[in-house]
């Protein structure tokens, strides 16, 4: 669920993290030159605000609910859980690449477009590539964040056949079993503990990697 929810969260964000960037960053130019262009760029960024607004307002375990009650009522637990995730990771994950665009100089999408990029292609070949390396962190933060989000999925099930997906549910199953909540939810504790710790190691690992490439 959460490499998934990432992966859909990335998409999203990067796409609506294009729009907001795009208008902050060109929005006086667009709108002297006038034309179709800007009033198509502005309703745009007006609607990638109020997801922001409405995905980052609203708390995760409400809209998991309204997509498994209300939205995909007849889905199955794990594409529900992941697309809830990943949507609501979206707003997210949209914000911390627009400040990783927003901190790359001017002057870069300026050198673009004298090089005769359009400026679709400066995004994506110049400008992208660095606040990528700029986010790396942020986005690390995110992924732990959604591990430990995605642990009260058990509360609309995350059950297929007799297989359990989720650390929380086992820990109320064999809670059920022994009566006796403290010894797993230590043990379910410690799980997401090792987890979370292999997620910051590899975080850093990808850090020391583009921190080596900027040496060079």
């Amino acid at each position: 669920i959460t490499v998934f929810a990432l992966l859909l969260g990335l998409v999203v964000g990067i796409v609506l993290a294009a729009v907001r960037s795009s208008y902050d960053k060109n929005e006086e130019a667009l709108k002297i030159k006038g034309g179709i262009g800007y009033y198509i760029l502005k309703i745009l960024n007006a609607v990638s605000k109020a997801y922001i607004t409405v995905m980052r307002g609203v708390p995760v375990v409400v809209q998991l609910m309204i997509w498994y009650f209300v939205i995909l009522v007849s889905a199955e637990d794990i594409p529900i859980a992941i697309v809830a995730f990943g949507l609501n990771s979206g707003a997210y994950v949209a914000e911390i690449f627009r400040g990783g665009i927003m901190s790359i100089d001017k002057g870069q999408m300026e050198a673009g477009r004298s090089l005769g990029l359009s400026r679709l292609k400066t995004m994506i070949k110049i400008i992208f590539p660095q606040a990528i390396k700029n986010v790396i962190p942020a986005i690390g933060n995110e992924l732990i964040a959604l591990v430990k989000e995605t642990s009260i999925v058990s509360m609309v099930g995350s059950t297929v056949g007799t297989l359990t997906f989720d650390l929380n549910q086992a820990t109320q199953t064999i809670n059920k079993g022994i009566a006796n909540y403290l010894a797993p939810a230590i043990l379910a504790g410690l799980m997401y503990l090792v987890i979370v710790y292999g997620i910051t190691l590899l975080i850093k690992l990808f850090e020391r990697r583009f921190s080596a490439s900027d040496q060079r």
